[in-house]
């Protein structure tokens, strides 16, 4: 019989000698035992194939053991934005994929440490919707966020290539994300803040995941001053900065549903030419068709490539207080007529109701005839997502 192995996760311990600190309060310190996160899994709804993947991950973070600031290859960056970079780096130890987000702040050690407290809740963050976390560390005066690598990227860098994003997929990203905010709400009562198509992530297995969620409220607050781009996404409550609640979230889910279904920020809203000119390309909604189903293409068009399509960037974009003004004061985003089942124009105008109090909520959305519609459609994002992102599919498993 095997020797069980220990399946303690260690705690994250950076070296000294790299100015990093191993203070215990400088680190996110040492998680919960893999044996109690996979008794928590027991408590989610969660597939065979998604409780496989999720053990898989706590077993790898428990190989991966102490995350030491010398392991690491830097293989490329992966984005930026929010006051930090993103990098995409090799473990040696391990040769894991993992992504390192670098935050720069300049804090009182106080505030600091009470940064790294709040964001211990990161180790019980496990769900088949939620970016998987290794740990946190402070080193070099930048604190370092270590992440699972998600191979195909965000949603706001898909776009790009997509040039738009089919309804079909987008049902599914939505799915996910609904869930995701669920999640988080339900077992650990925290509000994500940032939903944006950046803090969506992919991979070639079609998983889709949320990441960035406002679990350290000290890093939010200091990081304000770093979050002009992110306002652009915000409620108009949050922006007249009044009191809000998860209903801001839903404002966002909305916002970036119109911006990746129409390949374009939304605000102002697209003129009729400027319609015309993204919709009017039966080309490429041929070839997006084909790499949701898989079906071949009709005629000599195998040619086309995605990292050709333009993205659909509209007109200059407004000042940011002209833009805020705008959310505020005008009405809100919709989907152009016409072009969407009427099932996913309705899901969109309940999320994006100005006043919070007729905005639907998370559990009437999950309810609503788009969601149900979009559960049984038979799509495979992973295949969409290697075909849009040139990427190789990951075995099934």
């Amino acid at each position: 019989m095997k020797k069980k192995p220990n399946l303690t996760l260690p705690p994250s311990v950076a070296e000294p000698q790299n100015d990093c600190s191993n203070n215990e309060k400088n680190t996110t310190g040492m998680g919960a035992s893999v044996e109690e996160l996979q008794q928590n899994l027991k408590e989610l709804d969660l597939d065979e194939k998604q409780r496989k993947r999720l053990e898989e991950f706590l077993t790898k973070k428990q190989q991966a053991g102490e995350l030491n600031v010398d392991d690491f290859d830097k293989i490329g960056e992966l984005g930026s934005g929010n006051g930090g970079v993103v990098l995409k780096v090799r473990h040696k130890p391990t040769n894991l994929m993992m992504a390192r987000k670098l935050i720069h702040l300049e804090v009182k050690p106080s505030v600091r440490n009470q940064i790294f407290r709040e964001l211990k809740v990161l180790h019980e963050c496990n769900s088949p919707y939620i970016v998987g976390f290794y740990t946190a560390f402070f080193c070099d005066g930048e604190i370092n966020i270590l992440m699972e690598y998600m191979n195909g990227g965000s949603l706001d860098l898909i776009l790009k290539q997509a040039g738009r994003i089919p309804e079909p997929i987008l049902g599914k990203i939505n799915i996910a994300v609904l869930k995701g905010l669920s999640y988080l709400r339900e077992k650990h009562q925290i509000m994500h803040r940032d939903v944006k198509p950046s803090n969506i992530l992919v991979n070639s297995r079609g998983e889709i995941k949320i990441c960035d969620f406002g679990v350290s409220g000290q890093l939010i607050d200091s990081m304000a001053n770093s979050f002009v781009g992110t306002r652009s996404y915000m409620s108009p409550e949050r922006l007249q900065g009044t009191q809000y609640t998860v209903q801001s979230d839903i404002w966002s889910v909305g916002l970036s549903l119109v911006e990746m279904a129409i390949g374009r920020y939304p605000i102002p809203p697209p003129d009729p030419e400027h319609l015309e000119s993204i919709f009017g390309d039966n080309c490429m909604e041929e070839h997006m068709e084909a790499a949701m189903t898989g079906k071949p293409l009709k005629g000599n068009r195998s040619n086309f490539s995605f990292q050709s399509v333009p993205g659909s960037d509209g007109p200059r974009p407004m000042a940011i207080f002209e833009l805020l003004d705008y959310i505020v004061n005008e009405p809100p985003p919709s989907l152009p007529k016409g072009k969407f089942t009427p099932e996913f124009v309705d899901f969109v105008d309940r999320c994006v109701k100005k006043n919070p109090s007729e905005r639907a909520d998370l559990q009437s959305l999950k309810d609503h005839s788009f969601v149900k519609k979009s559960e049984e459609e038979p799509i495979e994002v992973g295949h969409w997502v290697c075909k849009v992102m040139n990427i190789e599919p990951e075995p099934h498993g």
